[in-house]
């Protein structure tokens, strides 16, 4: 009985030792397996690694797409249509100067007011006595003409009558252009209002205009009032041709 145990014992021990070993054996191949899976990992991580980049890559070029999305919105550039819009603005500002400019080319070249153009009228100013006559001339012609410079007067006949001479801070600087049918005002003083002033009374008195080059041919005959206009020579004196007359300018 006590070699059987002993050898029962031996046996175990044997049993014990070869268990440890296959033991051993065991840990050691996981421990291979495990650097193994370590190597492997490390690949799997660098794969991950180009995926991701990939991705981002993706993302990228979907953020560049929504950038051309944007661009679509360069489709605002309709706004560039808006920028049609000042292209419109601009057409009109241009018509608006062509017609200007072609307007006042027009009045620019309007020909100078001669002798059948007009038709010159006289009214008394309205004061007692009388000092003032405002001529109006009046455009009958049917197209656009300049009245130039200030009516050339004569009271009286006129191989012996004077020119009244013209005031000049009343010339008003531009030319006087005149629509068919439109008027234009002179002031004429033709007396101081006194009682023993060198005078004359005059039924009738004549009126030039001025050409380009000078006292235009033809004189207009102006009628006066009833019972005549007291005019003193030494006196008259005239404003020059104005759209309407002017506080300053046209007193004198």
């Amino acid at each position: 009985m006590r070699t059987l145990h002993k050898k029962t014992a031996a046996t175990r021990a044997a049993l014990l030792a070869a268990v440890a070993v296959a033991s051993l054996g065991l840990t050691a191949c996981g421990g291979g397996d495990a650097v193994k899976d370590a190597g492997a990992a490390k690949p799997a991580q660098e794969t991950t690694a180009p995926q991701a980049a990939g991705k981002a890559a993706a993302g990228e070029a979907e953020t560049g797409t929504t950038g051309s999305s944007g661009s679509a919105d360069a489709t605002g550039s309709t706004d560039t249509t808006g920028t049609t819009g000042s292209t419109g603005t601009k057409t009109k500002a241009k018509t608006g100067t062509d017609s200007g400019s072609s307007s006042s080319g027009t009045k620019a070249k309007a020909k100078a007011c001669a002798y059948g153009d007009v038709k010159v009228t006289m009214a008394k100013a309205d004061e007692v006595p009388t000092e003032h006559i405002v001529l109006t001339a009046t455009n009958t012609s049917g197209r656009t003409c300049t009245l130039l410079k200030y009516p050339l007067i004569s009271f009286g006949q006129l191989q012996t009558a004077k020119d009244v001479p013209p005031v000049a801070k009343s010339n008003p600087g531009v030319p006087i252009v005149l629509d068919a049918g439109a008027s234009a005002y002179a002031n004429v003083r033709v007396s101081q209002g006194g009682v023993h002033e060198d005078n004359k009374v005059v039924q009738e008195f004549g009126v030039n205009l001025f050409a380009a080059d000078g006292p235009a041919e033809g004189t207009v005959t102006v009628k006066t009032p009833a019972g005549g206009l007291a005019v003193t020579d030494a006196a008259a004196k005239t404003g020059y041709w104005t759209y309407e007359l002017r506080n300053g300018a046209d007193e004198f």
